[in-house]
């Protein structure tokens, strides 16, 4: 057990593994880290110290000085002395101009207008360790020599608040277990993601780059193209096999449409918008808008349904320029976007299928997933009749099919709640992918309608759901969960043919057309490089086979076969690999 105290003095005891412990241990380390950084540079300003995901961070202005990751040493040190004195945390407050005045004293320009920030009648709250006192409204532990394993992983910049208008802060990142072993695994990953990291194979492998021309608008390469084709070309398979309609609508609408739908006043911050004729347009952040104008177009029988309509659609949303990430925070993105609409007795029926399909994706690719139901926030659209009513019909498909799921309090979609679907990949992260939202709300605010078996006109439901979400992202994982070694359907080139020598040139390039009429992606290496050159080039650039031909094989007809895997299997003639080539590409192993 763990012992925590709250910001009003309360001590709760919690066992290691519970989250809050978790939580509450990086929390206070970010504290134990700003401590740190005083002792060195007393002339800091302290901005904010939060816990995150597998960490926690502290902003810092650093003023005229200047943090280099060669500094990390010093600080850790400094912060295991500050865990090794064992410091009791003390919590308590000071009225709101008192604790103005405490700031202003000390030249914490930062804190000073967070509390200004506070209601004239809140008190403020502290925590205190030793001789650091800080403004916290969060709970800490109840010692800092309970703070065992971290280590400092990084620097970034950051604006403060996130504002782009204001002043560039300096963010120290780290991380932090309740044991040394935790931390040693959490490290050990931490490397492997270095090896895998989708910029740095992205660039190896020819697949996509990032320009400063488009700023968080990607570029595919001629073998990055290949592998976005190769996906969606097997999204568009399972989706017309589960009886969706593909469509594609303009990737600019009218502002009009966009107050109608509510994403005016509910995201317009994040749209980009032009003028045209006189009129406001906005390029789409979402595609359900333009499904919705399909479904209108036309009237619409309960036989019918459920109308499934799909689009892999390019949509834009505005991402401030320190949050982009290669292809895993982008600007522009192709969404996977499915749209079902259904009456009120198919909820359960269509909620499953979909599940079903969504799972059969993540297995193809590998993938363990963890699933979360999300309920209303505060910023929402709608009755609460109509919100219970939408979350009891997610929870009830959950719950046929004996889903294991978490419950994820008010972070559903603005018009409606949704089933989000977290995966794993190989070394452990998680990444948010696939959702599935059920909306009372724009059918609507559209006026659809469906004509019932009574004859009278009925209001359908809407589905939102995505199995990939951003194609561009889930490239991007793709290539860090393969690490550029993708399965032979996937990869950009399935194979290379190497002649040893300009003799044996006619017959490689003959081998290479039979390939190629099969329908496989095949290159020739013609260079006047030494055989083993080229295999090294082409185990790099992880190239599934790679198949040598010189005089022997030529003369009788046969390829000399070497794997990505196994490397020499020996040798076959063409129509052996040919069909070990169509098996693995059909299995999708």
């Amino acid at each position: 057990m763990i012992k925590i105290i709250e910001r009003d003095g309360t001590i709760k005891e919690l066992e290691k593994t519970d989250q809050y412990a978790i939580d509450t241990m990086r929390h206070t380390l970010s504290h134990v880290l700003a401590q740190s950084i005083k002792k060195f540079y007393p002339n800091a300003k302290l901005a904010i110290g939060p816990s995150v995901e597998n960490g926690f961070y502290y902003d810092i202005d650093f003023g005229d000085d200047v943090l280099t990751e060669n500094d990390f040493e010093k600080l850790e040190a400094e912060m295991k002395n500050i865990i090794k004195e064992n410091y009791k945390v003390e919590r308590y407050t000071l009225p709101r101009a008192e604790a103005i005045k405490y700031f202003e004293d000390r030249n914490e320009t930062y804190k000073v207008e967070l509390v200004k920030d506070l209601p004239e009648s809140e008190k403020v709250y502290f925590a205190k360790q030793g001789d650091f006192v800080d403004l916290c409204g969060g709970a800490h532990l109840c010692y800092t020599g309970l703070c065992k394993a971290f280590k400092i992983t990084s620097l970034a910049g950051a604006y403060w608040r996130g504002d782009e208008k204001n002043k560039m802060l300096t963010r120290v990142y780290g991380t932090g277990f309740f044991t040394s072993e935790e931390l040693q695994n959490y490290l050990t990953m931490l490397e492997e993601a270095k090896k895998r990291d989708h910029r740095k194979l992205g660039k190896e492998l020819g697949l996509f780059l990032m320009d400063e021309a488009g700023p968080g608008f990607p570029f595919y390469l001629p073998n990055g193209t290949i592998l976005r084709n190769t996906i969606l070309d097997y999204w568009r398979v399972i989706h017309h096999r589960a009886g969706y309609d593909e469509i594609l609508t303009p990737v600019i609408l009218s502002r009009k449409l966009w107050e109608q739908s509510g994403h005016w006043d509910h995201y317009k911050e994040n749209m980009y918008t032009t003028i045209i004729d006189g009129e406001d347009f906005a390029i789409k952040p979402m595609n359900c808008p333009g499904s919705i104008l399909v479904y209108r177009s036309q009237p619409h029988s309960y036989r019918e349904l459920p109308v499934r309509l799909s689009e892999p659609g390019l949509v834009h949303r505005h991402e401030k320029s320190g949050q982009l990430h290669g292809l895993m925070r982008v600007r522009e993105f192709t969404q996977d976007d499915s749209h079902m609409f259904i009456g009120d007795f198919q909820i359960e029926k269509v909620i499953t299928d979909r599940i079903k399909l969504i799972d059969d994706v993540y297995k193809q690719f590998g993938f363990e997933y963890t699933m979360e139901l999300s309920t209303r926030p505060e910023d929402s659209m709608g009755t609460d009749e109509e919100w219970e009513q939408a979350e009891a019909g997610l929870k009830a498909a959950l719950d046929s099919i004996g889903a294991t799921y978490k419950l994820n309090p008010g972070d559903g979609a603005f018009y409606g709640p949704k089933i989000d679907f977290h995966l794993k990949d190989c070394i452990g992260r998680t990444w948010q992918c696939g959702t599935i939202q059920l909306d009372f709300q724009l059918p609507q605010r559209f006026d659809l309608e469906y004509i019932g078996s009574d004859g009278a006109p009925h209001r359908p439901i809407m589905i939102h759901s995505v199995c990939f979400g951003s194609i561009e992202r889930f490239i991007g994982m793709l290539i860090e969960h393969y690490e550029g070694a993708f399965p032979l359907w996937l990869a950009p080139v399935q194979a290379v043919v190497i002649p040893i020598s300009d003799k044996t040139l006619d017959y490689a390039n003959a081998v290479a057309e039979k390939l190629l009429d099969e329908g496989f992606r095949v290159n020739v290496d013609d260079r006047a490089e030494k055989m083993g050159y080229k295999i090294r080039e082409a185990q790099l650039k992880k190239i599934p086979y790679m198949l040598v031909v010189g005089p022997n094989e030529a003369a009788e007809n046969k390829i000399s076969v070497r794997t990505r895997k196994e490397g020499d299997v020996g040798a076959k003639s063409i129509d052996e690999l040919i069909k070990t080539m169509h098996e693995e590409i059909k299995s999708k192993r």
